[in-house]
């Protein structure tokens, strides 16, 4: 009997035992059920959070801010940001800082130079003779080598040339600037007007930039050049004289780019609700269609600027731009016709070579940086 008491007794425990463990594993697993809810309530909260945080700033960003975020995010579009802000700083705000000569200022200390000619001639006899002269001259300082006092040196005029190559910067920028703003409208002007109408309006304009295409550019520069001498012109008006011929050669393609662009535009649904409204001809064209364009006009007028000044620089090298006393580029470059300064010299012309390449190169970096980022294809 004590024994069927012991063994009931030892039952019950075992069965109260699983009970308790039984509960424990229940509790347990509605634990781990409520931190998973919470853990899942607490992800799902912060993804919500982080969601409405992402919509939230693509929402407020501007066209314009997506075209810089996409813009430096290219590294050869920054070099060349930097190296268009160096050649501004370096041309405009350099002369104020380094004023100890000007920019046709020529050094007139006297200096003692030995100048060694050398004549190689054949005698009566056929006997071939070298004589070396040696000349004592005093005189301007000019031909200089590069020192304290001219950083550069000096040309064959007396004259600083790391003073000369700053204010060449600034003419070959200047010109720059201005034929691609004065070029540009033109171009807009008359490509809205032919893309717009259309007919024989489109014709006529077209035929005139098709002409202007084919004029011989050199013959026309060396004729106009010929007569610009005659005239007797200084040579700061001479520069602007550049400019309008620059410009006159350069408008067609502008036209064209802005032409094609419109025969698209004219056709959309936004074109037609402005025909119904009863807007003037001129609203529609400058106010609806020109600033669609303008994405593809800024990529243009960047890239253009390199060529304006690679442009530039080649008249002058050819004598038909910016003349002596002014400085620019290219005519310092041109000293480089002389053997003697081609050789010896070679602080005179190379310094306006390199910052020919620098100007082309930073206008050509951000122009294509723009590009990119003005495509709306691109990827983000």
């Amino acid at each position: 009997m004590d024994e069927m008491n012991s063994n009931n007794t030892e039952l019950l425990q075992e069965e109260s035992a699983q009970e308790q463990m039984i509960e424990e594993t229940v509790e347990a697993e509605v634990a781990q059920e409520a931190t998973e809810a919470q853990r899942s309530e607490t992800l799902s909260t912060a993804e919500a959070e982080d969601r409405a945080r992402n919509q939230e700033t693509y929402r407020e960003m501007s066209p314009a801010r997506l075209i810089a975020r996409r813009f430096f995010r290219s590294k050869l579009s920054i070099v060349g940001l930097v190296m268009i802000v160096f050649l501004f700083l370096f041309s405009f705000l350099g002369p104020v800082v380094y004023d100890k000569w000007g920019e046709e200022t020529v050094d007139r200390s006297e200096v003692v130079q030995y100048i060694t000619e050398t004549y190689t001639y054949v005698g009566a006899d056929g006997e071939e003779m070298t004589v070396t002269q040696v000349l004592q001259h005093s005189d301007y300082n000019y031909l200089a080598g590069p020192s304290a006092e001219h950083l550069l040196g000096t040309d064959d005029k007396g004259m600083d040339v790391f003073v000369r190559l700053m204010y060449g910067g600034r003419i070959s920028l200047m010109i720059g600037f201005i034929v691609v703003i004065l070029e540009t409208l033109i171009g807009v002007i008359l490509g809205g007007i032919a893309g717009y109408f259309g007919g024989w309006v489109d014709q006529v304009i077209m035929r005139v930039v098709d002409i202007f295409n084919c004029i011989p550019t050199l013959p026309i520069l060396l004729i106009a050049s010929a007569v610009i001498d005659s005239w007797n012109i200084s040579a700061d008006k001479r520069i602007y004289l550049l400019m309008v011929i620059i410009t006159l050669f350069s408008w067609s393609g502008v036209a064209r780019l802005v032409r094609g662009q419109i025969l698209g535009l004219r056709e959309q649904e936004y074109i037609t609700a402005t025909e119904v409204m009863g807007m003037p001809t001129w609203r529609k064209i400058f106010v609806h269609l020109i600033p669609n364009v303008m994405p593809q006009l800024i990529v243009s007028m960047t890239l253009g600027l390199g060529s304006v000044i690679l442009y530039e620089s080649t008249l002058s090298y050819l004598g038909l731009g910016v003349q002596l006393p002014k400085a620019a580029w290219g005519t310092m470059i041109a000293t480089s016709n002389d053997p003697t300064v081609l050789s010896y010299h070679v602080n005179m012309w190379l310094p306006a070579g390199i910052m020919i390449v620098i100007a082309v190169l930073g206008f050509n970096f951000v122009g294509d940086g723009l590009r990119d980022a003005m495509d709306p294809k691109a990827k983000k």
